[in-house]
């Protein structure tokens, strides 16, 4: 019986060993599983702040773009009135021209 005691007492000792190294296991993990939760919230907080400045960019980027294609409008109404004073100048220096002309071929009284 006492070899029986002896046996069971080595099994008890080899069972709180493996119950005291699985708990070790445990809280290491717990440690990891803290770590990766704080990395995961860091991260998140990281994103929502990236999503904030890109949506600021985007915004920007939108009334920017608005701004270029008004002035886009703008530039082309006005070569085109430009295009129309010159062309109007052509004109109004071939009718002078033509004019002058005129008189200078005018018999003289």
């Amino acid at each position: 019986m006492t070899q029986q005691g002896a046996v069971l007492q080595g099994y008890n000792n080899e069972l709180v060993k493996c119950i005291e190294n699985l708990c070790m296991q445990k809280e290491e993990l717990n440690k990891q599983i803290q770590q990766a939760e704080e990395e995961k919230n860091k991260l998140q907080h990281e994103i929502q702040v990236l999503n904030e400045q890109l949506e600021r960019v985007c915004e920007n980027l939108a009334q920017k773009v608005a701004s270029r294609n008004e002035l886009d409008k703008i530039l082309a109404e006005t070569e085109a009135a430009y295009m129309k004073i010159l062309d109007s100048s052509r004109t109004l220096l071939n009718v002078l021209k033509k004019e002058v002309g005129n008189l200078d071929h005018t018999p003289e009284v």
